[in-house]
C-alpha cells in the first residue's frame, strides 16, 4: 500500500496531492483588509487547487479559474508588504488586483492573495 502525501499551497486551505506540491506548501496566504492572515478553513475550503503547467490553479463554484505563476523572481519592491500571522510579522508579495478581486468575490469579504517572500524568515505556524 502506498500513501500519497498532500500539501496545502494556500496556508489554511485545501491540500493537494501533486508531485510538485511539496515545494509550494503554505507558500500563499489570504489576508484580510487589516493585513492579517485569514485562516477560516471552512471558507478557504471553497477554493479547489491544482498545479498545472507552472501555475497554481484556483477554482471555486461559480467562478472562473485563476492561474497564479508558481515561480516568479520577486524584484519589484512596490508589491512587497508585511502581514501578521499569529503575532509574527511576515514579508510577503501581493499577487495583484485580479487575484484580490477573485479571492474577495470567492470568500465574500475584502481580502488579498499574497505569497511569502523567498527571503522571509520561517513562519512559526499555529497548531
Amino acid at each position: 500500500m502506498t500513501t500519497t502525501e498532500t500539501y496545502a499551497p494556500i496556508a489554511g486551505g485545501n491540500a493537494i496531492s501533486h508531485p510538485d506540491a511539496a515545494g509550494y506548501h503554505q507558500r500563499w496566504l489570504i489576508v484580510d483588509d487589516s493585513d492579517r492572515w485569514f485562516s477560516d478553513t471552512k471558507r478557504l475550503s471553497k477554493i479547489r487547487l491544482d498545479i498545472r503547467f507552472g501555475y497554481l490553479a484556483l477554482q471555486a463554484p461559480g467562478m472562473l479559474r485563476l492561474d497564479i505563476p508558481l515561480d516568479v523572481i520577486e524584484d519589484d519592491d512596490s508589491v512587497r508588504r508585511q502581514i501578521m500571522v499569529d503575532g509574527q510579522t511576515v514579508d510577503v508579495v501581493d499577487e495583484g488586483e485580479v487575484a484580490a478581486t477573485w479571492a474577495s468575490a470567492c470568500l465574500g469579504l475584502p481580502c488579498r492573495l499574497v505569497k511569502i517572500h523567498p527571503d522571509a524568515a520561517p513562519i512559526q505556524w499555529p497548531a
